[in-house]
């Protein structure tokens, strides 16, 4: 019989709502202005600026804590597809569109250099990188995408769809959506001219951080 994880303690479990709080004012502050203070996170969020500190020690380690959990979210996403037994183009699809939900790239794209990717990150960038070529090929045999889409051609896509801002955020994710749905019929589009430059490659995508 598998064992059971015990119950957090009320305290530990109300500094797990806190984190998660917290967590979500600093992506929906930082997303829409890199250089907001990290006071502007303590206010959305309605928490003391020294609980935030007793949590995060600066602004660079929020930063860090929300693209790792970001990646994590995406490996997540690219693990689950591998897994999904229906035809390849509509896990592909899914995926893409349970992954722009996640906010896929949204990090990224604000947040490039602004601190230093820790052990785990890079660990899970290279699984998030080999899943996603997993993911590709299989998509390709299966005659359903174009075969010059590549890893580095994903991870830049997320990039501009998140890149969208428009109106509230309710607003923001049916753009966003609309325009996912446009760059999949290109996807689909397996017998176009093949596409100009080669597609970015992973080294040029981590060396920005």
């Amino acid at each position: 019989m598998a064992t059971q994880t015990p119950p957090l303690s009320g305290r530990r479990a109300q500094a797990a709502r806190n984190d998660k709080v917290i967590l979500e004012a600093a992506r929906s502050v930082f997303t829409k202005d890199p250089d907001a203070p990290i006071a502007a996170v303590a206010e959305r969020a309605g928490v003391g600026i020294s609980a935030l500190y007793r949590r995060y020690r600066s602004k660079e380690d929020l930063l860090q804590q929300l693209a790792a959990e970001g990646l994590r979210r995406y490996l997540a996403e690219a693990e689950a597809a591998l897994g999904d037994d229906r035809d390849p183009w509509t896990a592909f699809t899914d995926f893409m569109h349970r992954s722009l939900d996640a906010g896929a790239g949204s990090l990224t794209v604000r947040f490039v250099g602004q601190f230093t990717p820790s052990e785990e990150m890079q660990r899970n960038g290279r699984a998030a990188s080999e899943a996603t070529w997993r993911l590709l090929e299989r998509t390709k045999a299966a005659g359903a995408i174009r075969l010059d889409i590549e890893v580095g051609d994903i991870a830049l896509l997320f990039e501009q769809l998140q890149a969208v801002e428009i109106g509230d955020e309710a607003r923001a994710k049916r753009v966003r959506r609309r325009y996912l749905t446009l760059l999949l019929d290109g996807l689909h589009l397996t017998s176009a001219p093949p596409l100009p430059g080669p597609a970015p490659q992973w080294e040029e995508i981590r060396s920005r951080y």
